[in-house]
């Protein structure tokens, strides 16, 4: 597998801080909440985000922005030390940053401090972009992608370059291969001119999610003109995003429902899509596993996950199920003083029997995580035509049934090192094992767990369909 390609992110990067606590009771002196036992922790926002996200998929990247010599700005290079290399803009003003008091994990309020603003450009600035073989613009209105326009005009013509635009700053240079607004910002940004807004109030206006869809679709294609636009992809929260190329949009629904954090996960897409582009992806592979890659790094806590410091993001493999998301499921239940589940196997062209023994094994608990033997591992143990479905189908079936909570993927041969970390209070298998067969029960009963078998469907196995599959119309006969 080749090393993803280099990218180069400029924009407006932003000193981003988080303040959690609790409230227990209202101030005296006012009907406002007290947050009580603050933790505070700094981390790179706005392009400087964008740019951990996508040095995380392991590619080098380059961030060109403003920074200055004010403690916000300082503090911010601190914390991309190492990470990303850094092509400094000058900055007039102190560098824009916002702190959230959060409570629960819910935002209760928001500081914007700072109002910096990119000065100029510089040669080396101007020479990243020249020398780049992709870009991503992370434009947060703060004048970096102002100051460098010219610049990116001519990197768009030449290499994928992808826009994050914000209603503050300028619209995207002619000729960008994708450019990423929310549903609200693409909004706002096509709003029509008073004479078209004469002819559109008479329209349906109704508050309904179609409605929702067309007005995006209809941003969407004003957009991909106004902005001579090759593709818009405009995100629509836990929905997914709605690609346009002008004419009928493409809707990349997310795979799961995410509920988290959803801060920074505009990032999370911009970044993941235009790294895509950089490895020489089509336009919609990108856009689909950005939204993949978004809706996961909600579900695994956001700006809050390792995810930005550290994590891979694994753009390539987008449908692998991140063994951090199945070990977070089951330490919510168990902390709730809930029963965890898990099932493992091939599930290699998942049969009635399957569901079956999926559904039961549910039922007995307060969720399910599934642990899903690999490639590599199925061809172990069922021979080189195996598996007959590859991994990534095989996790995305599984995660459409209702029953399964969470998917992890274990390379060896047994699940034993998966086990140990998820540490389930009942270990379910199909009645066709004997206890005897099964090298990680001991394990599992070394914490107190159970393993469970459950009765199987007669008739149905994959080497059976897979059997019956094979046979001409002629054998069958006979």
């Amino acid at each position: 597998m080749t090393s993803p390609a280099p990218l180069l992110v400029v924009g407006d990067a932003l000193l981003d801080h988080d303040v959690h606590g609790r409230v227990d009771r209202l101030a005296p002196d006012a009907p406002v909440p007290v947050v009580s036992g603050p933790r505070r922790a700094s981390r790179p926002g706005g392009a400087a985000l964008a740019a951990c996200l996508a040095a995380a998929d392991g590619r080098p990247v380059t961030l060109v922005t403003a920074l200055g010599d004010d403690p916000a700005s300082r503090a911010l290079r601190d914390l991309l030390a190492g990470r990303v290399d850094l092509v400094e803009l000058p900055l007039t003003g102190d560098l824009s940053s916002k702190t959230r008091v959060l409570v629960d994990g819910r935002p209760l309020l928001r500081l914007d401090d700072g109002d910096g603003r990119a000065r100029e450009a510089t040669e080396a600035a101007r020479r990243a972009i020249a020398e780049a073989g992709a870009v991503l613009v992370s434009d947060y209105g703060r004048d970096t992608a102002a100051v460098l326009r010219e610049d990116l005009a001519l990197a768009a013509a030449r290499v994928p370059l992808t826009w994050d635009p914000h209603p503050r700053g300028g619209p995207p240079v002619p000729g960008v291969r994708l450019a990423t607004p929310s549903a609200a910002e693409a909004h706002t940004l096509a709003t029509p001119s008073a004479a078209e807004a004469h002819t559109l109030a008479h329209t349906d206006t109704s508050p309904t999610a179609d409605h929702d869809l067309h007005t995006a679709a209809q941003d969407a294609d004003r957009l991909v003109h106004a902005w001579h636009a090759a593709s818009v992809a405009v995100t629509l929260g836990g929905r997914g995003a709605l690609l346009s190329h002008g004419g009928t949009p493409l809707l990349v629904p997310s795979p799961v429902t995410a509920d988290g954090d959803a801060c920074g996960a505009g990032d999370r897409f911009a970044a993941t899509a235009a790294g895509l582009l950089a490895d020489g992806e089509l336009v919609e592979t990108a856009v689909r596993q950005a939204v993949h890659a978004a809706t996961r790094y909600v579900a695994e806590g956001g700006v809050r996950s390792d995810a930005v410091d550290a994590g891979r993001a694994e753009p390539r493999a987008a449908d692998r199920a991140p063994t951090g998301d199945a070990l977070r499921t089951a330490a919510r239940v168990r902390a709730a003083g809930g029963t965890v589940v898990a099932a493992g196997g091939c599930f290699d062209l998942l049969h009635a029997g399957h569901v079956a023994l999926l559904q039961a094994a549910r039922r007995t608990g307060d969720c399910l995580v599934v642990c899903v033997n690999s490639d590599a591992s199925v061809r172990r143990r069922k021979g080189s035509g195996r598996p007959l479905v590859p991994e990534a189908d095989r996790i995305r079936v599984l995660r459409a049934l209702e029953c399964v909570d969470a998917v992890a993927v274990f390379d060896e041969d047994t699940p034993e090192r998966l086990l140990a970390e998820l540490r389930p209070h009942i270990w379910a298998k199909g009645g066709d094992y004997a206890l005897a067969r099964l090298p990680e029960a001991a394990l599992v009963e070394s914490w107190g767990g159970q393993v469970v078998l459950f009765p199987y469907l007669d008739g149905r196995s994959t080497t059976g369909i897979a059997e019956r599959a094979a046979l001409t119309p002629g054998r069958a006969a006979r």
